[in-house]
């Protein structure tokens, strides 16, 4: 039994759980958001909240506590400049967690774990723009494509009033026989 053991041991040994996790919130400071597996998103939400808290103090030794775990200045710097400053005046809960379905090869629960007030927001086309060369070269009259999906319709409401279904028909026979 697994009493008073937290924390999750996602399939390896301590050295490498912890080095994954300082890659993973290294990354994650940097993109501000990050797909991954469930198990590991919820590992990482802690330890990311508990670094963006150290770096809200904005003193020196918060900042060498830091940089002793996230490795790269710059994300240090990101960290400090622009991401504390943003959650001064909350305490807790940076992150979020939304789940995405299994993944194809293994069906692992996948999720994407992102910062508060990062919200991935589709590209909408500037209007006005360059058309592409494709859409040029490829002209077809207005109301073309109407036309072709009428005649599938007709012709599929025509095979719905002539004919019966295979399965009706082959319960006749078997009436029939």
């Amino acid at each position: 039994m697994r009493h008073h053991r937290a924390g999750r041991r996602l399939g390896r040994e301590s050295s490498h759980r912890k080095a994954l996790l300082r890659t993973m919130v290294t990354q994650f400071f940097d993109r501000e958001r990050l797909i991954t597996t469930v198990p590991k998103a919820k590992e990482l939400r802690p330890f990311a909240e508990k670094i963006i808290t150290l770096a809200k103090r904005e003193t020196l030794h918060a900042r060498r506590q830091a940089l002793a775990v996230l490795r790269k200045k710059t994300v240090v710097e990101k960290l400090f400049g622009n991401l504390a400053p943003r959650f001064a005046d909350r305490n807790g809960g940076y992150c979020r967690i939304v789940r995405l379905g299994v993944r194809k090869g293994d069906a692992a629960e996948l999720a994407i774990i992102e910062l508060i007030g990062s919200e991935y927001q589709a590209a909408k086309p500037a209007k006005g723009g360059k058309k592409s060369a494709k859409g040029e070269a490829k002209k077809t009259k207005p109301g073309a494509a109407d036309k072709k999906s009428e005649k599938k319709s007709k012709k599929g409401a025509e095979k719905a009033e002539g004919e019966e279904p295979k399965t009706r028909k082959r319960a006749a026979k078997k009436a029939e026989a």
